[in-house]
């Protein structure tokens, strides 16, 4: 191997150890701007005082909360197991298309029209 050739793959071996040694995104910060109303921002500034947190830490919790909140809704539902055999049953053996649902599924979508 030549010398630059050698020198090349130094350097690619390099970057490499440089990504692999990088802190994950969840290490990394950036910043989210919001213009909100006065009052909104006073309200905020007073529940976080309460709890005795900064704007940015209560924001932060608050949205945080929130998120996991929304997405635990979309994946996440829990049964007992008399609800669950329902549950699967119902999705087994659906009811048989009613005339609303017919005329529903005739209707064009409004992002379409």
């Amino acid at each position: 191997m030549s010398k630059a050739s050698s020198s090349s793959q130094e350097s690619r071996d390099a970057a490499t150890v440089t990504v692999a040694e990088r802190p994950g995104a969840a290490d990394t910060k950036g910043s989210i701007n919001l213009r909100i109303e006065t009052n909104t921002r006073q309200l905020i500034d007073d529940a976080a005082t309460i709890l005795g947190k900064t704007r940015t830490e209560f924001m932060i919790d608050s949205a945080r909360r929130q998120a996991i909140d929304v997405l635990l809704d979309q994946r996440l539902f829990v049964l007992n197991s008399e609800r669950y055999d329902a549950f699967m049953n119902a999705l087994d053996n659906p009811p048989a298309p009613g005339p609303k649902l017919r005329s529903l599924l005739r209707r064009m979508p409004a992002w379409q029209k």
